[in-house]
């Protein structure tokens, strides 16, 4: 494959990966790497240094245009919550990073698979019958600072094993457990994303995995201008569509995910 059609399958494959992040909240990082290992024939190691790279230039470009559309006001109370999981979030980062070498692949990609299709079955039930109201009484703050930070250890945890910013799991706690709307738990995701995708970057900056400048022109730069057009289109299209079927395309692409997920272990 020449340079220019390496530019011009990274530009279209990236904006409709760019929508969904802009649509739901999702860095898209999951739905990207195959088009980097399989269509573009990149090693591994590199595939995801470039992934977390364009992940980054999804999430900011989708914050930017989601966040004119929802009130400051409706963030400012789930700060606490957004503050307890990214702390939570970058230990389990930190401690998953070992945990990765002494833990099965197998045994990891069974457990994320089951997890993966019971929070999609969920969230696809809960669109056609609603039956979450408002999350958990916790009682007390203390005890919702508690929760969000043990959630975020999973996140980050995770994360850090799969190399992925984990949107899949932030967006369903905050729906599930915390009684967020979906709306505003994609933009909330998104936030809690980016700490994560940052250390993912410095990470990889300091192994000179961006060190290469044709990776710059002919995949970041045009993924990335992909990333932001489909983000513009996924945050324009947010007020259009309902929770309901926001919740529902969510719980399907978690299944996908958990298929995919199963089908490359197999």
């Amino acid at each position: 494959m020449n340079k220019k059609q390496s530019v011009l399958l990274s530009l279209l494959t990236s904006t409709p990966i760019g929508a969904l992040g802009g649509l739901i909240g999702l860095g898209g990082a999951e739905f990207r790497l195959p088009v980097l290992l399989g269509m573009l024939k990149l090693s591994a190691r590199k595939a995801v240094a470039m992934n977390i790279a364009i992940s980054l230039i999804t999430i900011i470009s989708s914050i930017i245009f989601r966040i004119p559309k929802i009130s400051i006001s409706t963030l400012l109370p789930l700060s606490l919550v957004m503050f307890s999981i990214i702390v939570g979030s970058m230990t389990g980062a930190y401690f998953g990073a070992d945990f990765s070498k002494k833990v099965t692949e197998s045994l990891l990609k069974n457990t994320i698979l089951i997890l993966l299709i019971f929070i999609g079955c969920l969230l696809i039930c809960e669109g056609f019958v609603p039956f979450i109201t408002g999350g958990i009484n916790f009682g007390h703050v203390s005890i919702k600072v508690l929760v969000g930070v043990f959630c975020g250890l999973i996140i980050g945890f995770i994360s850090s094993l799969l190399g992925v910013a984990g949107g899949e799991l932030i967006i369903p706690i905050l729906i599930l457990i915390f009684g967020v709307d979906i709306k505003i738990a994609g933009t909330v995701s998104l936030l809690i994303s980016l700490p994560t995708i940052l250390i993912g970057i410095s990470k990889n900056a300091s192994n000179k995995m961006y060190s290469d400048k044709k990776d710059f022109t002919s995949l970041i730069l045009p993924m990335g201008i992909g990333s932001i057009i489909g983000a513009f289109i996924g945050a324009a299209l947010v007020s259009m569509i309902s929770s309901e079927i926001i919740r529902l395309l969510l719980g399907i692409l978690l299944i996908f995910s958990a298929l995919k997920l199963f089908i490359e272990k197999k």
